[in-house]
């Protein structure tokens, strides 16, 4: 996040908006600009990023669904942005230890005794590692002594769109975005490397709730597409993983997607239509 930081200083807050004698390294200027960073970089993803999966790739057939409810698409989008102010607060005093020299994060490929191969590595690990951190948060987040208060406006979207990925309470949404900020305190990540991932992680929460359910064959039951996805919403029990199935296969709470047996969201539909 210091490489946001740093460009936002060089080209617009310290030349337009802070006194010249406000020094750009000041604990409390940093913590305000990356709180209004933040703010802006989630809205823009969840928002840029929602509306073309919303508009290009949800299936609005689906809102035809009994279980799609009255006014859902306002409702997700405006539950989303109550939450993501409440949600930055958590993150952005990870932001700020990042920035201040506490993690692993390093500029160079060179500062990387593993170089391009580690750069690799690292990507791999941290999809691994997120998604197992967020197997077992999200599981934990379904036991009784937190659904209710926590998890539970999250799955008041069965059907869900694309705007729903992001509508969560903001404990609940902190809570799974945690291992994403826990891991380059962990292991060396390369900057850049981060920022991307980072960009890519809140793109996949987004593809999930977008229901295509459509997956290469070979991948359907290693993948956590949005079929996957979709079931868990409308099943409760199953499929918490992130991206891969492995984790719900060790615990015990993979499910096969109804989508991929004719017995989805779209057959419904298409039953419906029969009648």
């Amino acid at each position: 996040m210091d490489l946001v930081l740093e460009a936002a200083d060089r080209h617009l807050l310290t030349p337009y908006v802070y006194p010249a004698g406000w020094p750009e390294a000041e604990p409390c200027r940093q913590l305000l600009s990356l709180f209004v960073i933040t703010n802006l970089g989630a809205l823009a993803l969840y928002l840029l990023f929602g509306t073309l999966s919303y508009y290009f790739i949800f299936d609005h057939e689906l809102k035809k669904h009994p279980q799609f409810l009255e006014n859902q698409v306002s409702r997700e989008i405006a539950y989303a942005l109550r939450s993501l102010p409440w949600i930055s607060v958590p993150t952005v005093a990870l932001f700020f230890a990042e920035v201040r020299g506490y993690s692993k994060l390093y500029d160079n490929i060179e500062d990387s005794p593993y170089g391009w191969s580690g750069v690799f590595f690292s990507m791999l690990s941290f999809l691994f590692f997120t998604d197992m951190g967020i197997y077992w948060i999200h599981r934990g987040l379904h036991h009784k002594l937190f659904y209710k208060r926590f998890h539970k406006p999250h799955h008041l979207w069965k059907i869900a769109t694309p705007f729903a990925s992001h509508a969560f309470h903001p404990v609940d949404g902190f809570m799974q975005s945690l291992p994403y900020h826990v891991y380059p305190f962990l292991f060396p990540l390369h900057k850049v490397t981060y920022l991307g991932l980072y960009i890519f992680v809140n793109v996949w929460t987004i593809s999930i709730h977008d229901g295509d359910y459509r997956v290469p064959r070979l991948l359907r039951h290693i993948i956590n597409g949005s079929a996957h996805h979709t079931d868990h919403h409308l099943y409760f029990d199953y499929n918490y993983g992130q991206y891969f199935t492995l984790w719900d296969k060790i615990g015990g709470s993979y499910k096969s997607p109804t989508s991929f047996e004719g017995k989805g969201p779209h057959d419904y539909l298409r039953k419906l239509r029969e009648k």
